[in-house]
């Protein structure tokens, strides 16, 4: 899909909402990992997702975020619908997606695998390098300046010439985290920033998630460390067997029997 020709919808800019996703259905053959699930994410709102293992929510988030196709169901970003928009294309539009594992470019620089980040750079094809090198130049200088900050943001500028192959796991999940950020995201979606993080770093992720919200920029966040959950969401969505078992907030969820029996005795009925 061309992403400049793909549909609005005025419905879900006018209720506040920065995402929405009604209906959503994936099948892998004759298993159904997504079965009809529904979720809204309004400006500057967190929103956790949750859920026991194999409860459907990373297929959910690969079908928002466009990198698997969902069967059927809409989904609106920012008034216009992507459900068929490739990942570059939602990324246009102003989402941004983390994942569970970072994979930076090991031999790259900090600061060069952020400023891989950056969108629509001149500099990337030939004929703007031969007709305004000082101007390709000019760019180059404030998309490094930029990576430069955020690389601050998320306290890794002290390492910003060292290759990436020489950070933790919870350090990778910074560097992630800044690179995203250079695409200037409305939206961010977060695949288990908690996941194979020391406490001091977590408590760093958390600062600068709290920070991101501050901005004006929502969140959308899967993640199995429940404590962190209830810091950080406005609203969370409990998923099970790929459905849709409940929503709330995160003290309502917290005391919900048909999420301790999820978690702790199966799907429940």
């Amino acid at each position: 899909m061309d992403s400049r020709k793909a549909p609005t919808d005025s419905r879900a800019a006018q209720t506040g909402h920065v995402l929405v996703a009604e209906n959503l259905v994936k099948r892998f053959g004759g298993m159904t990992a997504v079965d009809g699930v529904s979720l809204a994410v309004r400006s500057g709102e967190i929103v956790g997702l949750i859920g026991p293992n194999g409860a459907g929510k990373t297929t959910l988030f690969d079908c928002v975020a466009g990198e698997r196709a969902p069967d059927e169901g809409r989904i609106v970003l920012n008034g216009r619908r992507i459900e068929r928009a490739p990942a570059h294309a939602r990324i246009a539009h102003g989402m941004a997606r983390t994942f569970q594992i970072p994979r930076p470019f090991a031999g790259m620089t900090l600061v060069e695998n952020v400023m891989l980040g950056s969108r629509d750079q001149s500099g990337e094809n030939i004929l703007p390098n031969w007709l305004t090198p000082a101007s390709v130049a000019r760019e180059e200088r404030a998309t490094f300046d930029k990576a430069m900050d955020l690389l601050g943001f998320v306290t890794l500028a002290r390492l910003a010439h060292q290759p990436a192959r020489a950070l933790s796991g919870g350090q990778r999940k910074l560097l992630e985290l800044a690179r995203v950020l250079m695409t200037e995201p409305t939206i961010l979606l977060l695949d288990e920033p908690a996941a194979g993080v020391n406490p001091s770093l977590l408590e760093i992720i958390i600062e600068r998630i709290v920070e991101i919200n501050n901005r004006g920029t929502a969140l959308l966040i899967i993640e199995h460390n429940m404590e962190m959950v209830a810091r950080l969401c406005d609203h969370v969505l409990v998923m099970a067997g790929g459905r849709l078992l409940c929503e709330g907030r995160p003290d309502q969820i917290a005391g919900d029997p048909r999420v301790i029996e999820a978690y702790l005795g199966g799907v429940a009925a």
